[in-house]
């Protein structure tokens, strides 16, 4: 079996699982450079391709949880959280995410546990709203009392709830891949149901863990910080989790990138650049 043989197999199973919620929507031609999954295979690659100079690599203890992350840059902190099955090098650095954000920011990105160079405990309760105080350990472990945080698709439902229980932490959000992730929703009960793929895959605790990031409608409008949405045009989310967000935070633009699906909207180059204007609106408030 050929390995672009193979990848279609692993895409179209990928695919059949996650269609109720929204990870691992696959979208016809999609580049094998770009399938967010943290396999051994992928991160290897991934490391490859951003280069073998790591000055800033770092780990912390995240509450008896060994936590990789990177820095790059100087400026206002800006934490990027990576999806399901993915890494910060996948997510933000193959992408050029994080080289072209750290030219005016302090750019964190940290490898969320179960994924990447991270620690992944098999337990249930190191992932959903623990993911969440993950962030706030980093932000304390680095001495940073407010960042922008920015998150796509299980990163994004990260930073909504982020967002709803620590904004005095926070000086805007981007919310990527993602929406409104619904207490008491279908989709809420949906992920407490989820499988785990293969042994090579995120533990399945992580993925059965995220319906613990749900918020309520009365949470959501509390959120006072400048928010943007940034989806693909082609992305399921649209329907799934940003169609209920919209009546409710009209005030948050909802930005789409165009030609793009829910895997391969962060190498669009829309993508990183819409990021960066929205920072770059923020700084100057």
């Amino acid at each position: 079996m050929t390995d672009m043989k193979h990848l279609r197999i692993r895409i179209a199973l990928a695919t059949a699982i996650y269609t109720l919620a929204f990870q691992a929507l696959a979208q016809p031609g999609a580049q094998k450079d770009v399938v967010l999954a943290s396999t051994t295979r992928f991160e290897t690659r991934a490391v490859a391709q951003t280069g073998s100079r790591r000055p800033l690599d770092r780990m912390f203890d995240a509450n008896g949880v060994q936590l990789h992350y990177i820095v790059e840059g100087e400026g206002e902190p800006v934490v990027l959280i990576h999806g399901l099955r993915s890494s910060a090098r996948i997510n933000w650095q193959m992408p050029g995410v994080v080289s072209l954000l750290s030219k005016k920011y302090q750019v964190i990105a940290l490898d969320m546990p179960g994924h990447g160079e991270s620690d992944k405990p098999a337990n249930e309760e190191a992932y959903g709203v623990a993911m969440v105080e993950d962030v706030v350990r980093l932000l304390d472990h680095l001495k940073i009392q407010k960042a922008h945080i920015v998150g796509y698709s299980m990163g994004g439902m990260i930073a909504v709830k982020f967002m709803a229980t620590h904004q005095e932490r926070t000086l805007s959000g981007v919310v990527g891949g993602m929406g409104w992730l619904r207490e008491g929703s279908g989709l809420q009960k949906v992920w407490g149901r989820m499988p785990g793929i293969g042994a090579d895959s995120a533990p399945s605790a992580c993925a059965r863990s995220l319906g613990k990031l749900a918020v309520t409608e009365a949470e959501l409008k509390g959120i006072r910080v400048p928010v943007i949405v940034i989806v693909g045009d082609r992305d399921p989310i649209k329907r799934l989790y940003v169609a209920p967000l919209r009546p409710v935070r009209k005030d948050w633009e909802v930005i789409e990138i165009e030609d793009a699906g829910h895997l391969n909207c962060v190498v669009k180059a829309q993508f990183k650049e819409e990021i960066a204007e929205w920072l770059d609106k923020q700084a100057r408030r």
